[in-house]
């Protein structure tokens, strides 16, 4: 609701603007153009905030897992890093790949989860390069004229896919705390503008990782499709559910205690008598507690008393019927 204006306010106005005080003919302060982020109605957002934070804790604990084997394999130092977790649809990350691009094509172990869409994962040429002169024992310099349409050699796809196939295989430690994943190397596609390896208007979830060496550096991109982190986003609600409110194991922990063994020792009465009196001791004597015959026996168990009962007869055994509990329960 706007603001409405006091006699004397209109007044003051007024008395300003005949005295030239107020410029009528000035224009208006120009407000800053607030902005707002666009929303596509046409591909709405499936993931939360939520889950995209929980798949950079994942992703950022992946990369911590490949740099220290990438460090071990070419004797040498790297830094990776998360460096963007973006929800997009397909066609925005396959209009940037090239003929010259290398694909790797890997899969989840459980096929309820990985439907038929594979996730892809995309290395940088150049920074692939130099990884592989490392391996061959070279210092790993990246080439300073490297034409942008660059094609592997056969030998060197091969050094791609071992060194891929070597990061996809670690993939699923770093998912063992929300669920157990394992992740396998398909194949490799070596135009993948050839090939529809997902539906260009699919929803999947962009992973990228910085690498960083001494004299190089790329990227690292997984692509998982939506689909697929739908199912494992599902299944991790199930486990979680199961975890907080099934979690109701009285019956088991009971029935593992009913099989244990627990000595319980019903105590008379307690007497002090010298040594001389016990090494004199024969059948049929008699030693004086200094208690009534009537008075209740004490049930100790691990050396705590816990009920006190009366001594009598079950089916022609002694036994102890208890009568008050000590401790509570």
């Amino acid at each position: 609701m706007a603001e409405v204006l006091s006699q004397s306010q209109i007044d003051a106005l007024l008395n300003a603007a005949r005295s030239g005080e107020m410029n009528l003919d000035a224009p208006a302060e120009e407000q800053p153009e607030k902005k707002y982020k666009k929303y596509d109605f046409y591909s709405p957002r499936k993931f939360t905030k939520e889950r995209l934070k929980m798949l950079n804790s994942i992703f950022e604990g992946y990369a911590r897992v490949i740099n220290s084997r990438i460090n071990a394999l070419l004797h040498t130092t790297c830094e990776i890093e998360v460096e963007s977790i973006e929800e997009q649809r397909y066609n925005e990350f396959s209009n940037a790949l090239t003929e010259s691009d290398v694909l790797a094509l890997a899969k989840i172990d459980l096929e309820k989860l990985q439907e038929e869409t594979p996730i892809l994962v995309h290395l940088d040429t150049g920074v692939a390069l130099t990884m592989m002169d490392r391996m061959m024992g070279g210092s790993g310099e990246p080439e300073p004229e490297l034409p942008s349409n660059y094609k592997l050699t056969d030998l060197e796809l091969n050094m791609y896919e071992d060194l891929i196939s070597d990061m996809i295989r670690v993939l699923g430690g770093s998912w063992e705390n929300y669920i157990t994943l394992q992740f396998d190397y398909v194949r490799t596609e070596v135009n993948p503008t050839l090939v529809q390896l997902i539906g260009f208007d699919e929803t999947v979830v962009l992973v990228g990782l910085n690498i960083k060496f001494p004299n190089s550096e790329g990227q690292l991109s997984l692509v998982l499709p939506g689909g697929m982190l739908t199912n494992i986003f599902a299944e991790i609600g199930k486990s979680t559910t199961r975890h907080t409110i099934g979690e109701d194991k009285s019956d088991e922990i009971f029935g593992s205690l009913r099989e244990s063994d627990l000595e319980i020792v019903a105590e008379l009465a307690r007497t002090t008598l010298l040594l001389s009196d016990i090494y004199h001791l024969s059948v049929g004597d008699v030693v004086n507690i200094n208690r009534p015959k009537d008075a209740p026996v004490y049930l100790n168990i691990g050396g705590r008393r816990w009920f006190d009962g009366r001594m009598g007869v079950h089916n022609k055994q002694k036994a102890v019927k208890i009568g008050e509990t000590y401790i509570k329960a």
